[in-house]
């Protein structure tokens, strides 16, 4: 009989280099936190060595006192090292992307990356769901029968040298600690922290590898900002960021107090993206979509580029329609359309004073057009109609907007939403600038 031998103690795994309650209370009592202590931190709550409670009052500290451009850097490195970092360096063309912080009717990048493609740069614009009053850029695209958001690597490459676009959903692999840090974020009141707010950001689209890179900050009732103060800070914070990252980076600070263009929900912001791929469409998306795209190119070392020459010729369509067959999507099929519809009117003549974008946001949310849980599916079908926005003169009876949707049981709250949220008076309102500021290194 052979007895069990004493295989001593289990190996111990190696301790861990800091301890995150000092951490905690480095930022809690205002003190600056040591690089290697900040790194560590993103790394041990990446593998779960960290608890959600330490990582939540590490945050909460954060909201609280804020962070210099230096531990944001470095909180921004430490998040995109959790991951893998692209690169498009065999291109052999310059890759620029775009980022909107969201906003109510916001199609933007679907008329402005093939629009942008038709002069010899790379666009890889890695885009995400919508989640409550703000739209997704995928979500918008579903709408086409047969797209598909996911593509490999190769396959990513492949339609960037061909096409010269590319709108697709992240991989998992980009920055991984912001996807567990944003989960958290969400649920212990610490999302309006700016600094978290730019490090999420900022993490995966460095990591996503692109030579340059243009912000859309937006502010206003509709954006995620609405105080314009915030909206320039987080602005300037993102730039300082892809700066240090040596990403050349610019934002715009653009005005969301009204929906953005006439269409808002998702197959019915595709039609109007289309319409200004054909020369067409609202003039405040053709503004924004032309701004865009001229930051973008000079950006890009394109700065002559004749943007709007590319939409009046077809250019842009034509890279458009590539882009989204190379997706195995149809270009030319029919996109679904709502059920049911509610028309409001003018109560009386006189002009649109007032149309709140974020009520607008709520309604076509309600209506199905959004998701208030990830794993919701959206009705691309639903959304809102405008035919008239403010400084637009109307006629008693005139239509307002429509809610477009599957289920007239749905109209009530949606209608609930819009109350007070737009007025016809007798003055039209003071024009204001739809891009208000240039923000740079």
């Amino acid at each position: 009989m052979t007895l069990p031998q004493d295989q001593g103690p289990a190996p111990q795994s190696a301790p861990e280099r800091h301890d995150a309650v000092d951490v905690i209370r480095a930022k809690r009592d205002g003190k600056p936190i040591p690089e290697d202590a900040l790194r560590w931190l993103v790394d041990a709550y990446t593998r779960g060595y960290v608890m959600d409670a330490q990582m939540a009052a590490f945050a909460m500290a954060v909201l609280l006192n804020g962070m210099s451009r230096d531990e944001i850097r470095v909180m921004t490195e430490a998040m995109i090292a959790s991951g893998e970092r692209m690169s498009f360096a065999d291109l052999g063309k310059p890759t620029v992307d775009k980022h909107s912080t969201g906003g109510v009717g916001d199609k933007i990048t679907l008329p402005l990356a093939p629009l942008v493609a038709v002069f010899g740069v790379a666009v890889p614009q890695l885009s995400g769901r919508g989640l409550g009053h703000t739209g997704g850029t995928l979500d918008k695209l579903e709408s086409i029968p047969g797209w598909r958001a996911a593509l490999s690597n190769d396959e990513l490459f492949a339609q960037l040298r061909d096409v010269g676009a590319v709108i697709c959903a992240a991989g998992s692999g980009l920055a991984p600690a912001d996807k567990k840090l944003y989960a958290l974020r969400d649920v212990t009141g610490t999302v309006e922290a700016i600094p978290l707010i730019a490090s999420s950001i900022m993490s995966k689209k460095i990591a996503e590898g692109t030579d340059s890179l243009v912000l859309d900050v937006k502010f206003g009732s509709g954006a995620f900002m609405q105080d314009v103060d915030r909206a320039r800070e987080l602005a300037r914070t993102m730039v300082a960021l892809g700066t240090d990252s040596g990403v050349a980076t610019t934002a715009l600070l653009t005005d969301m107090n009204t929906p953005l263009g006439l269409a808002i929900g998702n197959a019915n912001e595709v039609r109007e993206s289309v319409e200004v791929l054909a020369g067409g469409g609202p003039a405040d998306v053709v503004e924004l979509t032309v701004a865009l795209a001229r930051e973008m190119l000079a950006l890009a070392g394109r700065p002559d580029a004749d943007v709007e020459a590319a939409l009046r010729d077809g250019r842009a369509m034509d890279v458009w329609r590539a882009m989204i067959s190379a997706q195995d999507g149809d270009p030319d099929a029919a996109l679904p359309t709502p059920r049911e519809t509610h028309t409001v009117t003018a109560p009386t003549s006189g002009v649109i004073t007032r149309m709140d974008a974020l009520p607008f946001g709520i309604a076509a949310w309600r209506l199905g057009a959004g998701r208030a849980r990830a794993e919701d599916a959206v009705i691309h079908a639903a959304g809102v109609d405008l035919h008239v926005k403010p400084g637009d003169e109307v006629a008693a009876g005139q239509p307002v907007f429509t809610l477009l949707g599957d289920d007239a049981s749905r109209f009530e709250r949606a209608l609930a939403a819009l109350e007070g949220a737009w007025e016809v008076g007798v003055e039209a309102p003071a024009h204001t600038p739809l891009v208000l500021e240039r923000i740079t290194a």
